[in-house]
Parts: C-alpha cells; structure tokens; sequence
C-alpha cells in the first residue's frame, strides 16, 4: 500500500509568489508533487484566484478552498497525514479545527520541518 500524505500551502505570507511573499518557494511546490504528494491550496484568496495562481505556474493542484473550509479536503481525500503550511494564528486555528498538522511557514520552523517532508 502506497503512502500518500496531502499539503495543503497557505499563499500570502508562505508562498514565495504570495504578498507579502513566504519562505515556501515554487521548487518546494514541484518537489511535493514530484514526491507523490496531494497539493494543493488554502487560502483567503478566491477559489478563481488560486487557480489562476497554479496556472500561471504551469502545475495542477490536487485542491483548492477557502481557508474556513480546509476540513472538507481532509474528507474528500484519503492520506496518510494532512499537512497545512502558513503564517498566522488563523492558518493555524484552521488546520487544527480541519485536523491537520500545521507547520509555521518561518525560517527556524523551517528547518525542522523542510527535511521532514523532503521539501528543503
């Protein structure tokens, strides 16, 4: 059986392309999905906004929600582990309510979790 964890990325304030912009960058996007990863994001922004995000990236997300509504990716995928990367309290609240394990998306946090996830 294959393991197959989800992350989920906040964008502003986590994603090099976000405003302000994060510590996350595109390379880190392409090696989660290299890395068999479900991807996708979770953000304030609007569902089309994200969208037009990873299409400008040339990259397909496996989701993409508004923050309040993380716990639905977590019922229509299956994964070993949910992960959910951003920069705020709110982030944070979010991913524990939808039972994700949040990760601080900040330099010192970083390096405990990058390796982690094969992500540094």
């Amino acid at each position: 059986m294959s393991r197959i964890a989800l992350v989920s990325f906040d964008i502003d304030g986590t994603l090099e392309i976000g405003d302000p912009p994060g510590i996350v960058t595109i390379a880190a996007l392409q090696t989660a999905r290299r890395l068999g990863y479900l991807v996708g994001t979770c953000s304030d922004r609007p569902v089309s906004h994200q969208r037009e995000i990873w299409a400008r990236l040339s990259l397909i997300p496996d989701f993409t929600v508004l923050k309040h509504r993380l716990a639905e990716v977590k019922t229509a995928f299956t994964a070993t582990a949910y992960y959910h990367i951003g920069d705020t309290d709110v982030d944070e609240h979010f991913a524990g309510v939808a039972g994700f394990r949040f990760l601080r998306a900040d330099a010192a946090s970083f390096r405990a979790w990058g390796p982690e996830l094969g992500l540094d």
